[in-house]
């Protein structure tokens, strides 16, 4: 067990009429984390009861519009979990239900990332869900004073922060990325968007590993997969949907100049993206230790900043005579830019257009001062 960031954001918005959905990418630790919420409401002398949704019986149950049905479905309590809420027929229409007709009742829904790829529950909850996103372990999560922090960074570069990873020898860590990525990874999108070339699906997964902190191009993507170009679109977008991969954005307020177009493709965990490319060297021995390092302080620094509910608009930025920056936040109107150096001692080169054109904070972020921004 690890003490969780949205535990105690998701207590606080218990009993407020709403239904809370816990969602994220699968093996996340979202059951684990609504059963400890469960567990925390029987302490405190609630009535609890949990469903999974997997099973037949309990998706039936709830697969009703019938009000009264529903109340005997979830019995006489103060809070239910129903875990795997997706696979019920049209559960956001019962969930809202629920939340109009017994508000005293407090739902907790979780799913995988399908949850939002087919819709389910988006239109019918509107203004009576608060959503929350699992996402998997982070550093500030699992860091302590009896642990070295070089030590626990190389760690979760490499292998990631997945909780049935984190923490394992390195060769149980790695067999259990190599069944993630196997078994489970791709399971929303093969499942609900029948997808018959799965084998397509991992290798653009690979390429895109092989391109982390690179502009990617879905025409040379579409060329190389030999699929058209709105295929590796819709691959690209259902696996963001799915928390496996995410973008960035180019930042553009000349365009006669910058680069306007282009995303960067970041992966949500690197143990997963070590998993599709095979390559679980420590950092001293990697000849992507830039990719690397740039990957790993962005996904945290998006951790973080789900945590403190800080919202910022993330970009990168480059010009066609190829300056650039890793990253951009912007937020109450002013622009911090971000570079990323895995040794302390690594040279950087100040990106003087940027600055004076924006007027825009800089900063470089190596493996000393990391803990520090992430804690900002």
């Amino acid at each position: 067990m690890y003490d969780r960031k949205l535990y105690q954001r998701i207590l606080r918005q218990l009993y407020n009429g709403k239904v809370i959905v816990l969602y994220g990418a699968r093996r996340t630790g979202k059951t684990t984390l609504s059963k400890e919420i469960l567990a925390d409401q029987a302490r405190n002398g609630k009535r609890t009861t949990f469903f999974n949704a997997e099973l037949l019986p309990n998706s039936q149950r709830f697969a009703t519009t019938d009000p009264l049905k529903l109340r005997e479905a979830i019995g006489n309590v103060d809070v239910a979990v129903i875990d795997e809420a997706q696979h019920i027929e049209n559960i956001g229409l019962s969930l809202k239900i629920l939340a109009d007709t017994y508000p005293e009742i407090q739902i907790i829904a979780t799913g995988s990332s399908s949850f939002d790829l087919v819709n389910k529950i988006g239109e019918p909850l509107v203004g009576r869900a608060r959503h929350f996103l699992l996402q998997p372990l982070s550093l500030t999560e699992v860091a302590n004073n009896s642990i070295d922090m070089d030590s626990l960074v190389d760690s979760m570069m490499i292998y990631g922060g997945y909780p049935a990873v984190f923490g394992k020898y390195p060769e149980d860590a790695k067999i259990e990325l190599d069944e993630t990525v196997s078994g489970y990874l791709y399971k929303d999108i093969l499942t609900l968007e029948h997808i018959k070339h799965s084998d397509k699906l991992v290798k653009l997964l690979q390429l895109l590993a092989l391109q982390v902190g690179n502009e990617v191009s879905y025409s040379e993507l579409a060329k190389h997969l030999g699929i058209d170009r709105a295929t590796i679109e819709k691959y690209i977008d259902l696996l963001e949907k799915c928390f496996v991969i995410f973008r960035l954005r180019a930042f553009s307020r000349n365009s006669r100049k910058e680069i306007s177009k282009n995303n960067k493709i970041y992966f949500c965990d690197l143990g997963i993206r070590n998993s599709l490319i095979q390559n679980f060297n420590p950092p001293h021995m990697r000849n992507d230790i830039g990719a690397l390092w740039e990957n790993f302080c962005i996904v945290e620094r998006l951790k973080r900043n789900a945590f403190v509910g800080h919202l910022a608009n993330k970009y990168f930025w480059r010009t066609y005579d190829q300056q650039e920056i890793d990253y951009i936040e912007e937020y109450d109107g002013v622009l911090h830019a971000y570079e990323f150096k895995y040794s302390p001692k690594a040279k950087v080169k100040t990106p003087k257009l940027f600055l004076e054109t924006y007027q825009s904070e800089f900063n470089v972020i190596h493996r000393e001062c990391l803990p520090q921004w992430l804690s900002m």
